[in-house]
């Protein structure tokens, strides 16, 4: 697995997560990858508090199978932190995995396949359908 990508905050596209999140998400544009060996979507996404805490997770979806892993978290404290067993869960059934199941559901995702490309999610998440 690589190392977690860098991340910033001017790239955010906006995930809408909930009407009753405390938290805005966004997805790191620059971040998106498309394994075409795994059909694995990897990204980078941000939560940020009201009072600007600032927390983000480097994930994959396994759209085919509805599934997330979380490979690592950060914070401002101690940066990347490498998750020690990361483990494929579904991200429908999972309150801790709502997130993940609107980015894909508003463009990391085409349906049960990834994305044709990077720039073709980062277009479908700036225009959720």
């Amino acid at each position: 697995m690589p190392p977690p990508p860098k991340f910033d905050l001017k790239r955010l596209v906006s995930v809408d997560v909930s009407a009753q999140s405390q938290l805005q998400w966004g997805v790191d544009q620059d971040s998106i990858q498309i394994s075409k060996s795994d059909s694995v979507v990897r990204y980078v996404i941000v939560a940020r508090s009201s009072s600007g805490v600032i927390n983000a997770m480097y994930e994959g979806l396994r759209c085919s199978k509805g599934e997330v892993i979380t490979y690592a978290r950060h914070n401002p404290d101690s940066g990347w932190v490498m998750v020690t067993q990361p483990e494929w869960r579904p991200y429908r059934q999972s309150g801790l995995a709502r997130h993940s199941w609107q980015a894909a559901k508003q463009g990391l995702c085409d349906g049960a396949a990834p994305p044709t490309t990077a720039q073709d999610a980062i277009r479908k998440l700036r225009n959720p359908q």
